[in-house]
């Protein structure tokens, strides 16, 4: 990174290191990067703060937790270590998956020469894996029109209004997508029991579900059964896509931004089947802060055909998805209609409110 000639802006820096002003925010409420203030009290990046910013945003890449990363930069080996390992693994697993596809190439050229073109199917060896795609027709409340999704990414939000579909497409996209597993609503009543019996048998499900727990714990996540059920469900061995029902279901805000973080880190650094989820929660759906491993998926209000929409005020939909998306406190509150607002005020002959009105 070129060290830049005068102290940058919050924005200027969030630029320079590829992340977004939030991140930023987030790093110095953790106390990893201290920004200087002009007299006025904004905050600038000198030389000092963008290197150790660089630092933080090469630990937080490698899939360290906000915790192990200030560990790092505090002088512990050990945790730096366990990342560059895992790390390490990656980087050669994709070595190894590119000499394959050079010795494929190597066979079918020496084949050439001596006159033997590439048998049926050969030839769709030598390229990067595809991105997945699905096609269906909509269900109700659509009326049968065709619905395509290409090059679906790691992180796949679904958004909509109320009545606007969403639930059932994504119970469709479930069933449509080969191996797909639809997690609903029922998760923490009808799925728990049966989660953690699991848990229970499979050591390694187990450590799997520990470490991210202690990940999103490092975060400022907090513990509960509903975030237990959720990472079981992640961390699982599956051959598909995962699509979840209203994530933000019971979690904190705090848990919420934490969850988000850990998914973004995850679709980065792995090549796990894709995820859907379906929210309604800006904790969880940052507008400013969707990368390239996400898409946005909205289901119109009018039950047009669901779109692809670009996370950039402007392009077609944004404002849509944008008033679908509250904070947490406010998602909690409309859950449920206090007592007070089910009933009419004298002289009012309207019908009473109903909670699902909200």
């Amino acid at each position: 990174m070129k060290t830049p000639s005068r102290p940058l802006t919050a924005s200027e820096a969030a630029r320079r290191l590829g992340v977004s002003t939030k991140a930023l925010r987030l790093y110095e409420q953790h106390r990893l990067v201290t920004p200087g203030r002009t007299p006025a009290g904004y905050r600038i990046y000198g030389v000092d703060a963008m290197a150790r910013a660089s630092e933080v945003v090469a630990l937080r890449a490698l899939g360290l937790s906000l915790a192990d990363a200030a560990r790092v930069l505090g002088g512990d080996p050990q945790t730096l270590a366990c990342a560059l390992s895992a790390h390490e693994n990656a980087l050669d697993r994709d070595i190894r998956e590119r000499l394959q596809r050079l010795e494929r190439v190597r066979t079918l050229r020496a084949g050439l020469a001596v006159g033997k073109m590439p048998a049926a199917g050969e030839l769709g060896h030598l390229i990067e894996r595809a991105a997945p795609s699905v096609a269906f027709a909509l269900p109700w409340p659509w009326g049968g029109e065709w619905f395509e999704m290409q090059d679906i990414r790691a992180l796949n939000y679904l958004i909509g209004s109320l009545g606007s579909g969403k639930t059932r497409l994504a119970i469709h996209l479930a069933q449509a997508l080969p191996n797909g597993i639809f997690l609903g609503l029922d998760r923490l009543s009808e799925c728990r029991a049966t989660l953690l019996g699991a848990l229970s048998q499979d050591t390694a499900w187990q450590d799997r579900v520990d470490r991210a727990m202690a990940w999103l714990r490092d975060e400022g996540a907090h513990a509960s059964d509903a975030l237990t059920v959720l990472l079981a469900s992640l961390t699982a061995e599956r051959n598909g896509a995962l699509v979840i029902d209203m994530i933000e279901q019971n979690l904190t805000q705090a848990t919420q931004e934490a969850l988000i973080r850990y998914l973004r880190q995850q679709a980065r650094a792995t090549r796990a089947h894709p995820l859907f989820i379906m929210t309604r929660s800006s904790a969880i759906l940052d507008l400013t802060a969707v990368g390239p491993h996400e898409a946005i998926l909205l289901c119109p209000a009018n039950h047009s055909v669901p779109v692809r929409v670009a996370p950039y005020p402007g392009a077609p939909g944004f404002e849509a998805v944008a008033t679908c998306l509250a904070s947490p406190d406010v998602r909690e509150r409309v859950a449920v209609a206090p007592p007070s607002s089910l009933t009419p005020r004298r002289g009012d002959s309207s019908e009473p409110l109903r909670a699902d009105t909200a």
